[in-house]
Order: structure tokens, then C-alpha cells, then sequence
């Protein structure tokens, strides 16, 4: 197939990876996640590109701002919420439920390596680290 396609919420609940590649395409990407209670994709940035997250199941806190140490905004999100995090925004995401928090992401351009699975938050992180290193 060229493109992708399938049932997103079906593929983002059966997801219990911390990070799926599903797509990557020259301009978009979509991955999905799986957050456990507590669980957070730490903070970070993308400088060139914008990203949608919607919530299939689950809580979630997404704190956003202007600078690194200053995520002054707040929203929180559940079932069928959704934010867009615009490019050069700081931002997190937290698991702020008591159940697996269960997303997809779309990136305008890609984030992540195609293909890429992260089975844990370490495992995501020490992928982070060797690529920006």
C-alpha cells in the first residue's frame, strides 16, 4: 500500500508499546503510545514541526510554554480529546489517570525514525539520546 490505512482507535488501544511508528510519509508522521499511570514522554520541543495528539482511552495532562521551565499552560484531556502543540512550543504529556493512557500523535514532518518501536520510556530515551548525541 502507499499510504496507510486502518482502524486508528482499534490500533491505538491495542497498542501497548510506549512508542509505535505506524507511518511515515515525506511531510507527516503517526505514531501511537501507551503511557502507564504516572508515565510521562518527558519534555521537549520540535522546532520545525507542529503535532496533533488525540486521546483514545485514558488521562492526560499536556502542559505547554514558551521556554523549557515554564510550562504555564495547562489542558487537561480524556476520551476523544485532542490538542495541536504548534512548532517551537515546549510541552509534555502526563498520565494523569489510574489506567494505561493510550494515544495517537501526528507529526507535520517526521519525528522519528520510520519503523521505529519503543517498548518502554528508557528504551525511547536511549534512542533520543544516541540520535541527538
Amino acid at each position: 500500500m502507499l499510504g496507510w490505512s486502518a482502524n486508528i482507535e482499534e490500533a491505538t488501544i491495542d497498542n501497548d508499546t510506549f512508542r509505535t511508528v505506524l507511518f511515515t510519509g515525506q511531510t507527516v508522521q503517526l505514531t501511537v503510545m501507551s503511557l502507564q499511570p504516572g508515565e510521562e514522554i518527558g519534555v521537549e520541543v520540535h522546532p520545525k514541526l507542529d503535532q496533533f495528539i488525540r486521546v483514545e482511552s485514558g488521562r492526560a495532562e499536556v502542559r505547554m510554554g514558551k521556554a523549557e521551565d515554564d510550562l504555564s499552560e495547562t489542558q487537561e484531556l480524556s476520551d476523544d480529546w485532542a490538542v495541536i502543540i504548534p512548532g517551537g512550543t515546549w510541552h509534555n504529556v502526563v498520565n494523569c489517570g489510574d489506567s494505561a493512557l493510550k494515544l495517537y500523535s501526528v507529526y507535520a514532518r517526521p519525528e522519528h525514525p520510520d519503523g521505529t518501536v519503543h517498548q518502554t520510556k528508557a528504551e525511547a530515551d536511549a534512542a533520543e539520546a544516541a540520535h541527538d548525541g
